[in-house]
């Protein structure tokens, strides 16, 4: 672990190929760091118990989709400034790749979430 402090990557939770992308490389990336927890943007917007509190534990990475940046913005509804902003669609266009299948991971969204979690990594350390 390159880093010392701990934080909570908050992906997209919309139904486009890139939101499928966010929440793989998510749950990938804080599979193989301790230094990172997830935040459920499905809770987060629904007010869910305890997410209040756990919102504001840690400095929140937001990963989002596309340029909408909704978890950017339900996050500020919430009263939370994001620490650091990632955009999917931003960083997989400026590699030249597309994911296809807002629900299924196929060859290249699998080649996708690989791009991500390094971007993801690079953002962190």
């Amino acid at each position: 672990m390159a880093n010392e402090k701990k934080y909570a990557l908050a992906p997209c939770s919309g139904m486009s190929p890139y939101g499928l992308i966010t929440r793989a490389a998510s749950v990938d990336t804080v599979k193989e760091r301790d230094d990172l927890i997830s935040i459920c943007m499905g809770a987060t917007s629904a007010d869910r118990e305890g997410f209040k509190q756990l919102i504001r534990k840690y400095p929140i990475i937001a990963v989002n989709g596309c340029e909408g940046s909704c978890v950017d913005k339900i996050l500020e509804q919430k009263g939370v400034k994001v620490a650091k902003i990632i955009n999917a669609q931003e960083e997989l266009n400026s590699e030249n790749m597309k994911p296809t299948d807002p629900v299924r991971l196929d060859e290249n969204g699998e080649k996708c979430v690989l791009v991500m979690k390094k971007k993801i990594k690079e953002l962190i350390d």
